[in-house]
């Protein structure tokens, strides 16, 4: 059987009440798959199905910053069942979106909060971060990072997908481009990229990787050593 715990629900808040925390995607929830298709096409997509088939059957997993969860769909498609999902988004609008995604058997259990508020004693055997650190400054980063790799098994998975620039000047300018809009629409608190490759250095031996949209966009999977 499949568990959902969606609270709060989207649908609680008036309109003209929404909670406005930093990195809230609530204002956009409802067009933000077509706002990313439309500049990006199905290269973000592309990155996270990269890292999905990377995922053991019967997996305990955390996601963070799922967004509207298009991500379950294309697990389900690889693992129909026998996962155990934790999905954890601050949007609650994202969230009731990701709650009527087709998910097959899998369990889904979704927390409607930061990642900074949430607790779990229980260890996972993969993390998943899509698009995720780049909302963060470098110390709040840092914060995040060593919250969810206490959460991770030994020998477990860091499935790691983000922007990360290769230097052309038109990705800069989107860069830019995109930090102004969600600082306004989402009052995402950075305005840079945090390099996390010196994180993932210490502790981790990386798997795989792929890059997308020019190199613009990036995917890597990472065990704990």
């Amino acid at each position: 059987m499949r568990a959902v715990h969606l609270c709060p629900a989207a649908s609680m808040y008036p309109r003209r009440h929404l909670p406005m925390e930093p990195n809230n995607y609530d204002r956009i929830a409802g067009f933000y798959d077509v706002l990313a298709g439309l500049v990006f096409g199905r290269a973000r997509a592309r990155a996270q199905i990269h890292l999905l088939c990377h995922i053991p059957a019967g997996s305990r997993i955390l996601v963070v910053g799922g967004g509207t969860g298009a991500l379950l769909e294309e697990l389900a498609l690889i693992h129909p069942r026998g996962q155990c999902i934790t999905y954890v988004e601050i949007s609650a609008r994202m969230s009731a979106l990701a709650a009527k995604r087709k998910r097959g058997a899998n369990r889904v259990d979704f927390v409607h909060r930061a990642v900074e508020q949430f607790e779990d004693t229980r260890p996972y055997d993969v993390v998943c971060t899509p698009f995720l650190f780049d909302n963060f400054r470098e110390e709040k980063a840092a914060a995040v990072f060593e919250k969810l790799d206490a959460l991770l098994k030994p020998g477990g998975l860091w499935l790691y997908a983000d922007f990360r620039p290769a230097g052309r000047w038109w990705q800069k300018k989107m860069l830019a481009a995109m930090y102004l809009f969600f600082r306004v629409v989402s009052r995402i608190e950075a305005d840079r990229l945090t390099d996390m490759a010196p994180f993932f250095a210490r502790g981790y031996a990386q798997v795989s990787e792929a890059a997308y949209y020019a190199g613009f966009i990036w995917s890597a999977v990472y065990r704990k050593d």
